[in-house]
């Protein structure tokens, strides 16, 4: 009897035990759901031309002003703020995909190398990203911004330039992959970040940072 009832608590610990971990997994997978439906909000009461440019990433991406930057493109912002490479990866049908882009353009990799994410990591999420691009529309250019140089970041900067240098041999292999280099222009004479380009946050970026990466971005998106 005692031992049906020991085997009986220790059944109940485990079950326990795996409701909560199956619990906190969905929180994990929900994380962005709210953000994801709210995009499909926007698409409902007027969904986006095809054949744009889909802008997807972190807040980098969130906080461009698109309109302001690119008035005379069809551009869309898809970012997310606070999300990482993966994160766009999981939702490229709902984010990218289904607006059948001619370019989409991509920040991403920063939250990972300040979650201890590796370079590595980082390269291969953005290669599954690709692929998924791939798979459904091959014709479609992919444009990754480089991990910027940041005040906030600057002890995380040799990863950084790690995964900068592992996703610019990925795109040396694809004519319809490019890498913006957004490293050096945003540096001053003494090799670190420019203060002016950042917000109090030393993070995100001010209107004078966005004005350098639009020119950067620009030529990629106005030419076949």
């Amino acid at each position: 009897m005692r031992w049906h009832l020991a085997f009986t608590s220790v059944v109940m610990i485990i079950a326990t035990q795996v409701a909560l971990h199956a619990e906190g997994a969905l929180a994990v997978e929900s994380r962005w759901e709210a953000a994801i439906q709210a995009f499909e909000q926007q698409d409902a009461e007027q969904m986006p031309r095809k054949n744009g440019i889909v802008f997807v990433g972190s807040s980098s991406i969130r906080k461009w002003d698109l309109k302001k930057s690119f008035p005379d493109l069809n551009a869309i912002n898809r970012g997310f703020g606070g999300s990482e490479m993966s994160d766009s990866v999981e939702f490229a049908e709902r984010i990218v995909l289904k607006y059948e882009p001619r370019v989409v353009v991509v920040y991403a990799g920063d939250n990972d190398i300040a979650h201890d994410k590796t370079p590595q990591r980082v390269r291969d999420d953005f290669q599954r990203f690709v692929e998924l691009i791939r798979a459904k529309l091959p014709k479609t250019k992919i444009l990754y911004i480089a991990v910027k140089p940041s005040i906030k970041r600057w002890a995380l900067i040799d990863q950084v330039r790690e995964t900068n240098r592992l996703i610019t041999e990925v795109a040396a292999k694809d004519d319809r992959l490019e890498f913006v280099d957004i490293d050096k222009p945003m540096l001053g004479a003494d090799g670190m970040p420019r203060k002016e380009l950042f917000v109090a946050d030393g993070l995100h970026l001010s209107d004078e940072g966005y004005a350098i990466w639009t020119s950067l971005v620009k030529p990629y998106l106005t030419s076949d």
